[in-house]
């Protein structure tokens, strides 16, 4: 335990912050750039064991490397009395864990701080890291509401080394080792789970998990011991947001679901795709959902859209006898010239448009890979949203009810 006054090279410590299986953290004063900054110093006994010693080092600098607003920097790396230590940015705000003990957050907290989260992992996951030990205890709220990324890359040393001061949750004991288990018991995806690679798909079910609790108040896969709790992440589904959280915006239920999907090619591919899914449920979009959920409405039956294209034909078969009767006389109506934009440019097959009644969106049927999926796209847009990727079997012919709140479609 270092006190206050001690230094180590140009660092002074100021006060201890916390302690962890790897280290103690402090509070100390960069003399040399006048700010304040974390400094990780690493246990003794962890820094007998040369292996890794050299594995921590060479983790702290490929994460040093990362530089992004959603990721806690790393500004040096330096040895003391033989135990190394890592300097980091100072984060004044709590952890996200700090957040959840006071109950669910707010559907439009939730979704910005994740979103910033799988910015900043998209940013590690471009440059070859993967975190591998996302959760709460992790993920740091500033006091200007931005969220930070912690101990990038430093979960892959040893997990269970980790600095595990905030939760009770069991991990690995020797991560590196193949077959081993990485990760923390609750959060882990089910690669994780079996001892297998984890990619940047992982630490996106990671990210599932965290955000499945923030909004529901529970964790998906909790369970009274660390094994049944393994159970349930390879084998159970956790309970439905859709129904178990009240005004809960479908399409964001879909979101987490994808994120938690048992295997890892069903999952969003990269957390770009899951940032980009998030931030586009705007608040507009986050209330017109809530309110077309629960206010009772006339059910819309499909059938329905047959009759009125039925009697949508009909009428513009009698205009059409109208206008061929009148051919011969002379016209005074203004001739115009039809015009073609491309709204989709999707690989495969695309099929079955349907126009919203406002004119500003399009709903269709695609098969960009595997079955035909019913998506949805603003005209003039350029990003569609699967709206039925997580159902197994073809959907197809969508179209829009009369008020333009519904979709009806075939599956």
């Amino acid at each position: 335990m270092l006190v206050a006054g001690s230094t180590l090279g140009p660092y002074k410590i100021i006060a201890p912050i916390g302690s962890g299986g790897m280290g103690e953290v402090y509070r100390a004063r960069d003399t040399r750039l006048s700010r304040d900054v974390a400094l990780k110093v690493i246990h003794a006994e962890v820094a007998r064991e040369p292996e890794r010693i050299k594995r921590f080092e060479q983790e702290a600098r490929a994460a040093g490397a990362l530089s992004h607003p959603n990721i806690c920097a790393i500004y040096d790396l330096g040895t003391f009395e033989g135990s190394p230590f890592v300097v980091m940015e100072l984060l004044e705000g709590e952890s996200l864990r700090a957040k959840l003990e006071a109950g669910p957050v707010p559907v439009r907290k939730a979704l910005d701080y994740i979103a910033q989260a799988a910015r900043g992992l998209a940013v590690a996951h471009e440059k070859g890291i993967v975190h591998r030990d996302l959760k709460p205890e992790n993920l740091f709220v500033t006091k200007d509401g931005r969220l930070k990324v912690l101990d990038f890359g430093l979960a892959k040393r040893d997990v269970a080394a980790g600095d595990g001061s905030e939760t009770s949750s069991p991990t690995a004991a020797r991560p590196t080792e193949p077959g081993a288990v990485l990760g923390t018991v609750g959060y882990m995806s089910p690669e994780q789970v079996r001892g297998q690679a984890a990619d940047a798909r992982s630490d996106l079910f990671s990210l599932g998990t965290v955000l499945y609790e923030m909004l529901s108040g529970q964790r998906a896969f909790a369970r009274e011991t660390s094994a049944e709790t393994m159970t349930a992440i390879l084998r159970e589904e956790p309970p439905d947001l859709a129904t178990t959280v009240e005004g809960l915006p479908p399409s964001l239920a879909r979101i987490v679901g994808h994120c938690l999907e048992k295997r890892p090619e069903e999952r969003f591919q990269s957390a770009r795709d899951l940032a980009f899914d998030l931030s586009s449920l705007s608040d507009s979009q986050v209330r017109h959902e809530r309110v077309a959920e629960t206010t009772p409405k006339r059910r819309f039956r499909p059938h329905a859209i047959t009759a009125a294209l039925v009697l949508l034909g009909a009428l513009l078969g009698l205009a059409g006898g109208r206008l061929s009767k009148g051919a011969g006389a002379p016209s005074t109506a203004k001739a115009t010239t039809a015009s073609f934009v491309q709204l989709t440019d999707q690989p495969g097959v695309e099929q079955d448009p349907s126009l919203s009644p406002d004119g500003k969106s399009v709903v269709y049927a695609a098969q960009p890979g595997g079955n035909l999926d019913v998506f949805l796209l603003r005209v003039g847009g350029r990003n569609p949203q699967n709206l039925t990727a997580d159902s197994p079997a073809d959907d197809h012919q969508p179209a829009f009810s009369p008020d333009g709140e519904r979709i009806a479609f075939r599956s």
